[in-house]
């Protein structure tokens, strides 16, 4: 738990220089329902980025994952998560969900309803998949 806080803030501070961040209101909902170390840090990371709107659109998008079974069956966990990368075109959705998201068992059906849905598909990626060789101390 420590080392995935440490490096989700070191994948933070690098992208934050040289990337477009974006979150949502399910990301600031899903970390005050949390109860960790750091919450209220996590949180005031999130001040400093821009939202992604709830288009009505999304929750059809969530509807329609949750009718193919490809995501669990809560409509404001990581299907809602997924419908905002996808509809807003999103190139990562990076997260440290390894079961529903980041998974690549998954990735294949995941592409496939984003395809039939004629939706963009995120790259699902955990934060130290994306600071690469530089995760060590």
């Amino acid at each position: 738990m420590v080392a995935r806080r440490d490096w989700t803030r070191r994948w933070f501070d690098s992208a934050m220089s040289s990337n477009r961040i974006v979150s949502s209101v399910a990301v600031i909902d899903e970390l005050r329902r949390g109860d960790f170390p750091e919450r209220d840090e996590a949180l005031v990371m999130l001040d400093e980025i821009e939202m992604l709107s709830l288009e009505d659109a999304v929750f059809e998008i969530v509807e329609a994952y949750l009718a193919h079974k490809l995501m669990p069956a809560d409509p404001f966990g990581d299907a809602l998560h997924l419908a905002l990368a996808s509809y807003h075109r999103c190139d990562f959705l990076v997260t440290w969900n390894c079961q529903h998201l980041a998974n690549a068992n998954k990735f294949g059906q995941i592409r496939r309803i984003n395809g039939i849905l004629g939706l963009f598909t995120p790259e699902l990626v955990t934060p130290m998949e994306l600071l690469g060789g530089n995760s060590g101390p």
